[in-house]
């Protein structure tokens, strides 16, 4: 059995720096991902997503998406997401990555579409080897 290759883009939405930090450099020491976009705001992300709708090189193939952040929160960019084209929403799979234990919020999330998974934060090497090994990311 081949070890699963690095994906090419994860894109972490999180405005708490801190959290991108530690995520970021998770993902980088277990070779997760190639490369790692951070965006502070539902906004940004969203921004970023239709600026390269047209370059799916330059879509993530996973988004860890906070649901608590200020104006979008994870809530609003899930329902924006909602209106990008197939080959967007095919392309770029959602992670919750929350420190959110709101079951309401938890329920809400993970009965969306667009979510593969939900996890509590900090992201972890098993988190990312978990990822990896049900193929969620391809």
């Amino acid at each position: 059995m081949n070890a699963p290759t690095a994906i090419d883009l994860v894109m972490l939405v999180d405005d708490n720096d801190t959290d991108n930090f530690i995520s970021k450099r998770i993902i980088e020491i277990t070779k997760f991902a190639k490369e790692v976009e951070i965006k502070n705001s539902g906004k940004s992300a969203l921004e970023y997503l239709e600026k390269h709708k047209d370059n799916p090189d330059r879509l993530p193939n996973l988004i860890f998406l906070d649901i608590n952040m200020p104006i979008v929160d994870g809530f609003v960019f899930l329902y924006e997401f909602e209106k990008f084209s197939d080959t967007i929403k095919d392309k770029c799979k959602v992670i919750i990555l929350s420190s959110s234990d709101n079951k309401r919020d938890i329920d809400k999330i993970v009965n969306n579409d667009h979510v593969i998974k939900f996890i509590t934060k900090p992201l972890t090497e098993s988190a990312l080897s978990d990822i990896k090994m049900h193929d969620l990311a391809s």
